[in-house]
């Protein structure tokens, strides 16, 4: 018979979710950039992006492409982390970052250049907030949709 000694709620470093949130202020903010002069370059970049959201999404900010940056470049050379915060609002957090990536995307791909900038700016936003002052917008979000969709399961 073998103990369970891991915590029953999944947490990372707030280091890592913080790392991310950069280099999203930065991809995104060069979508921005780009979409000044070239709307399919920026459309394509923020493509990329969505698809590191969509990861994120998936497999959590431990398995995305900047947390595996984090964990193999950053993470060794800081001291032990001290707080850590649960990854489920994470996850959330990273599916409304692609929701909007998503919409500018597709801004960009039907012709509609102030939709995707709209939508950029949005996500940018929510990311520069969270790298800047450690405030997680979707995170802020998620325990409104987690008690939402428990009501709705028991209705």
């Amino acid at each position: 018979m073998s103990i369970d000694t891991a915590p029953s709620v999944s947490q990372v470093d707030v280091r890592g979710p913080r790392f991310a949130a950069w280099i999203t202020t930065a991809v995104l903010a060069a979508v921005l950039v780009l979409s000044t002069f070239a709307t399919t370059a920026a459309g394509v970049l923020l493509a990329v992006q969505a698809v590191v959201f969509a990861i994120g999404a998936a497999r959590g900010p431990r398995n995305s492409p900047y947390g595996t940056i984090f964990a193999t470049f950053v993470a060794p050379r800081l001291s032990p982390t001290s707080e850590r915060e649960p990854v489920a609002p994470l996850k959330f957090a990273q599916l409304v970052g692609f929701v909007f990536a998503a919409v500018g995307v597709l801004g960009f791909a039907l012709g509609s250049p102030v939709v995707g900038t709209v939508a950029t700016g949005f996500a940018l936003f929510a990311a520069f907030l969270n790298a800047a002052f450690a405030f997680c917008l979707g995170c802020q979000i998620y325990p409104l949709v987690a008690r939402l969709r428990t009501q709705s399961a028991r209705a």
